[in-house]
């Protein structure tokens, strides 16, 4: 095994972090637990308000969209204000709108206050992110996104468990939960997150209360200028948009082949298996590739597996499919999401990893409902347009993505430590 291997394996990551991007990972894990709100929210409007079916779509729609318009306000926070700050924000707005949600008299109160904490919810997705990547040197920052990737997706599965938990005792306590989820991450952000250190602090230790450098020169239209950002930005677009359609298409395909709901949960449930088990495993190895070649091997596994659906076959068809795209996911999804961190100027860094994430989250939004008319309309011919998309993300990501690896040695670009923690330089040779 190389020196640089050892260097950013999983333990040797998460073992020399900073104290702050262990604080990210810990609050990170305890608000996805405490994540009800959308999981829960359909339920809750028709049984415990008397609202009807549409009424509660129509809800779950407006949390969606105020998801994304919250994901691009977030980047642009953590660039003025700093991360820490967007964090804060973020939690205790979101801890305030929730428990409002079971409270507010109205249909249209609800709709307001559903699209707030949509929005003020997802301050914290950029911040964070951008926080991971000013404190990590970039040879690990693939690893410690597949490590953040982990937090998230451990606690967005036992989060219904808990919620289901919750609900059983009364619907209050379901929202009483996810706010105290989201000052717990606040409270960690207060005791561990750091200020932003200004350049003369920095030689003599002392912690800054404002920012580091100027207000940020730039804005998203700055980002739209990168013309290959913006070509790996639609990559993320097309990534979730074809990545949905396993929520989206998948059990409709099963039902109309007379497959049970079982069979769909089997393979969902196979799906967060191996990626909850087998990410970090093959970010080991993946990392060490060019981004290029980690996204493009992505759609191609992405693509393929979800066009395999369109064969005939049954429930092999089904499992085959499925191992493909949940490879293509465990070896591309942290590259994906750590690369706007590798791409951004330091005084942009919000908004470029701000608006990576909008974009998956249109895609995550507008993919269900372009899948389902496409089903309707044409079968099991969706999947070969699942396949052309994954196609045209191959094409996308070789223009717009560097063919080389990450130099291992490049220390992370923004001096951003509690004053107590050493600097990731002094910690990481």
């Amino acid at each position: 095994m190389t020196e640089t291997t050892e260097d950013t394996g999983v333990w040797v990551t998460i073992r020399e972090a900073p104290v702050a991007v262990k604080a990210l990972l810990i609050g990170n894990f305890v608000n996805k637990l405490g994540w009800f709100l959308q999981v829960f929210l359909v339920l809750f409007l028709t049984t415990s308000k008397g609202f009807t079916d549409v009424q509660a779509g129509t809800a779950l729609g407006v949390y969606g969209g105020g998801t994304v318009v919250g994901l691009i306000i977030g980047g642009s926070l953590s660039d003025k204000i700093g991360p820490r700050a967007a964090v804060l924000i973020s939690m205790f707005g979101m801890a305030g709108f929730v428990l409002a949600i079971a409270y507010v008299p109205s249909y249209t109160a609800v709709l307001i206050v559903v699209a707030l904490a949509g929005a003020v919810g997802q301050f914290y997705r950029p911040a964070s992110a951008a926080l991971l990547t000013e404190l990590t040197p970039k040879h690990r920052q693939v690893m410690i996104f597949a490590v953040y990737r982990l937090t998230m997706n451990v606690g967005a599965t036992a989060a219904p468990l808990v919620g289901a938990a919750l609900v059983a005792v009364s619907w209050d306590l379901l929202f009483i939960g996810e706010a105290l989820a989201a000052l717990a991450y606040a409270a960690v952000a207060i005791i561990a997150l750091p200020k932003r250190r200004s350049t003369a602090a920095a030689d003599d230790g002392a912690v800054q209360d404002v920012p580091a450098e100027p207000a940020a020169a730039g804005n998203y239209l700055t980002v739209l200028r990168d013309y290959k950002y913006v070509l790996f930005l639609v990559c993320m677009f097309i990534n979730a948009a074809i990545y949905m359609q396993y929520l989206a298409v998948l059990p409709l395909h099963m039902k109309a082949d007379g497959l049970s709901t079982w069979w769909f949960s089997a393979v969902v449930a196979l799906n967060g298996f191996i990626v909850i088990t087998c990410e970090l495993l093959v970010t080991k190895v993946v990392q060490h590739w060019a981004p290029k070649l980690v996204v493009i091997a992505g759609f191609v596994l992405l693509g393929g597996g979800l066009a395999f659906y369109a064969l005939p076959g049954g429930v092999a068809i089904f499992v085959i499919g499925t191992l493909l795209w949940t490879l293509a996911e465990i070896i591309a999804g942290p590259t994906m999401f750590a690369y706007p961190g590798m791409a951004a100027p330091p005084q942009l860094l919000g908004r470029y990893v701000g608006s990576a994430h909008a974009m998956f989250g249109l895609g995550s939004a507008l993919g269900p409902f372009l899948g389902v008319w496409i089903w309707n309309n044409s079968g099991t011919d969706v999947w070969l347009y699942c396949g052309l998309a994954g196609l045209i993300g191959i094409v996308l990501a070789s223009i717009g993505m560097p063919g080389k690896p990450l130099a291992a040695t490049e220390e992370p670009a923004v001096d951003m430590t509690p004053a107590t923690e050493p600097l990731p330089s002094e910690t990481s040779s």
